[in-house]
């Protein structure tokens, strides 16, 4: 990829607060935040054997689906950008003018956007909408919706190799679960993933991940749960209690997080400990997949 520079692996911080020492439990925050500023956290994981794969078929154009606000439209604009691909973005509803900051970061990279009326994007991926597609755009690499497929997959495994610290339990944010099926897949023997959904209703993953896993290793894995209880209100949706949970922690350690994803999944961790569920002597990894700095203009 031209001109861009990966930090990868990731920094891994302990992160230093006095519940966590009252409660006897060690954190670690893996900063997959800092990777870089367009392709931060799971999504470049999430892209890195897809962009291998669309280079090796021949593609010159990556075409993918989301909504108005998606974080993976974004990334696949800036992979596109740097990878040099063409992107189509296929946005859920409407066209609105202006674009909002998300769309027009992505069209800004390259990427040409189309839409799709609701009822059409619930068939996204039927045969006749994709060959439409394709009537339209001419041959394209697809990446789904969130860009999780076996190839996702197996980018989020190389997650926890890179973690040289002991830990008994590692803890990520899950849209469309192909991080959590990546991370749990690459887990040593004793230790275990929980994810932590930020939409409402999220049953229907326990099904998701374990065929993700499936479908890139050939079979699932009993080392993960899911902690439904955290999604405050749904995907992209907040309340009071979440908002001042995130304020709490920037006062304490100048980190603001991400507020779909993130801060829930921390939420839930501290959550968790809270309640002693978590054992004294512990040491628990934190997937911190994006961060909303002060400096920057923009969140992920």
């Amino acid at each position: 990829m031209k001109d861009v520079e990966l930090q990868v692996p990731s920094p891994l911080e302990t992160l230093a607060d006095d519940r966590l020492g009252a409660a006897g439990v060690r954190v670690l925050l893996k900063r997959d935040d800092l990777i870089h500023p367009e392709l931060p956290g799971n999504k470049w994981r999430k892209l890195k054997y897809n962009l291998v794969a669309a280079r090796a078929g021949g593609y010159e154009t990556l075409l993918t689906f989301g909504g108005a606000y998606s974080n993976h439209i974004r990334a696949t604009a800036a992979a596109g950008y740097y990878g040099g691909f063409r992107t189509i973005g296929v946005i859920r509803g409407e066209p609105h003018d202006p674009l909002n900051p998300s769309l027009a970061y992505a069209v800004s990279r390259g990427m040409r956007l189309t839409y799709l009326d609701r009822g059409t994007y619930r068939d996204k991926g039927s045969a006749t909408v994709l060959e439409k597609l394709r009537q339209e755009f001419g041959e394209f690499y697809l990446l789904p919706e969130g860009g999780s497929n076996a190839e996702a997959v197996r980018g989020c495994a190389e997650l926890p190799a890179e973690i040289a610290e002991d830990f008994d339990a590692i803890l990520c944010a899950v849209g469309t679960g192909g991080t959590l099926a990546g991370i749990a897949s690459g887990l040593g023997n004793g230790q275990r993933a929980i994810g932590v959904p930020a939409l409402k209703g999220a049953q229907f993953l326990e099904n998701e991940v374990a065929e993700l896993q499936r479908q890139t290793f050939g079979s699932s894995t009993a080392n993960w749960t899911l902690d439904y209880a955290h999604h405050y209100g749904g995907y992209a949706k907040r309340t009071a209690e979440l908002d001042e949970f995130i304020a709490d922690f920037e006062q304490r350690h100048g980190l603001r997080l991400d507020w779909v994803y993130v801060a829930k999944m921390m939420a839930a961790l501290f959550d968790a400990i809270g309640r002693g569920e978590i054992a004294r002597g512990s040491t628990v990894v934190a997937v911190i997949s994006g961060s909303e700095q002060p400096k920057q203009t923009s969140s992920w």
